[in-house]
C-alpha cells in the first residue's frame, strides 16, 4: 500500500518520548505502530456500529411483534419460567432421592 497522505497532530513532549521509545523497544517505526492503532482503532469502530444496527433492528422487530399482539407480558413469561424452574427442581430431587 502506498504511503502518500501526511498526518500531523500535536501532543505532549513527554508523550511522544515515551511513545518513540515504547515502538524502538519493539524494534518497530513509529509510524507503523501508528498505523496499526489507527487500523484497530477503525475496525472497533466498524465493529460497534454494526452492533448497534444489529440491536436496533433486533428492537423494532421486537417493537413490531408487540404491536402486532405477538407478544407476551412480563407476568406471563415470569410465570412461565418459574413453572419450568419447579418442573425441573423437582426433576433434580427424584434423581438425586
Amino acid at each position: 500500500m502506498t504511503k502518500e497522505a501526511v498526518f500531523t497532530m500535536k501532543l505532549e513532549p513527554e508523550l511522544r518520548d515515551e511513545f518513540m521509545a515504547e515502538a524502538q523497544a519493539i524494534d518497530r517505526p513509529a509510524s507503523q505502530v501508528v498505523r496499526d492503532l489507527m487500523r484497530e482503532f477503525v475496525r472497533r469502530q466498524r465493529e460497534m456500529r454494526e452492533y448497534d444496527a444489529f440491536v436496533q433492528r433486533k428492537v423494532e422487530t421486537g417493537r413490531e411483534d408487540m404491536r402486532a399482539g405477538r407478544g407476551r407480558s412480563h407476568a406471563e413469561v415470569e410465570a412461565d419460567f418459574a413453572a419450568r424452574r419447579t418442573a425441573l427442581l423437582r426433576k433434580a430431587g427424584e434423581a438425586g432421592a
